[in-house]
């Protein structure tokens, strides 16, 4: 296998887990327009849950597959319901409420896992190329990057529940005098965002620290992409994670990681100073 063509995969493979990371906070952020400052926290979870049944005994590709988002989604139900449908339409307040939050959880995993725990081996082997190592893993999570991101788009374009949802989120009031139960929706939506989100962070719990507040480098880089992509779900993130990923990715590897993060928000203000409504408000208008 050609040098070059295992860089590529390394770009593409930080473009894939870039997508995996925003696609929950797309939702939440992007369609139900709740500020979520635990979204990092969300990641972290994810990673826990899989840590935690993994050394426990479970099969590692049911902990990252299905204990992951499964726990986080539950958690996302619990928190819509006690703290999220109180602040639909209050950006300020829910930006304060899921900061509030996302200090407790840290807190919370600090206090009964400690700062450290042990973390689960990458489950898939590796290649090598002259003194150039990389893993199948990372083929891996882009084939899951392009199956969630086509399950997503199918549940939104094409089923009842897709329509409905996207309904609620343009005109609740509409949608309540036609039988639909707004409240039911949002919730549903938030916990499938919650699970999309617990997904990623069991996925990458194998090439990824685990520790309460993992999930700090994550929220900042999440929101920025998620808003350079603009109002489309899919389009828009999908577009904004291929640029970010790209650019952080070659920015790390002809320089520093550092350096590449600094890159990569230079890149975010200068995208969103000349696309102030995003990539899919410039190219991708009336598209998911």
């Amino acid at each position: 296998m050609d040098l070059s063509l295992i860089i590529a995969l390394d770009v593409v493979n930080g473009a894939a887990s870039l997508f995996l990371l925003c696609l929950g906070l797309a939702i939440i952020f992007g369609m139900m327009k709740i500020i979520n400052l635990a979204h990092g926290e969300f990641v972290m979870l994810g990673a826990y849950a899989t840590v935690i049944s993994a050394n426990a005994g479970l099969n590692i590709w049911i902990a990252m597959l299905v204990v992951a988002p499964l726990v986080v989604g539950l958690v996302g139900l619990v928190i819509e319901r006690c703290l999220i449908r109180f602040l639909y339409g209050r950006l300020v307040d829910s930006m304060l409420a899921t900061w509030g939050l996302s200090l407790c959880l840290i807190g919370l995993v600090t206090t009964l896992f400690g700062n450290t725990i042990n973390g689960v081996p990458t489950p898939l082997g590796g290649f090598q190329v002259g003194a150039y190592r990389s893993s199948w893993y990372t083929i891996f999570l882009l084939g899951m990057a392009v199956l969630t991101m086509a399950l997503v788009y199918g549940v939104l374009r094409f089923t009842r529940f897709g329509l409905v949802a996207r309904a609620v989120m343009l005109n609740p009031g509409m949608a309540a005098t036609l039988g639909v139960n707004p409240a039911r929706i949002y919730m549903a939506t938030f916990g499938i965002g919650a699970a999309i989100t617990g997904l990623a962070g069991g996925l990458l719990a194998p090439v990824s620290g685990i520790t309460p507040v993992m999930g700090t480098a994550f929220v900042a880089k999440c929101f920025i992409t998620v808003v350079g992509g603009g109002a489309a779900i899919i389009s828009g993130t999908l577009s904004a994670a291929g640029l970010f990923g790209v650019v952080n990715q070659l920015g790390a590897y002809f320089t520093t990681p550092v350096y590449g993060e600094v890159i990569l928000f230079l890149s975010a203000i200068l995208l969103i100073r000349l696309l102030p409504q995003g990539i899919s408000g410039r190219f991708f208008k009336g598209t998911l």
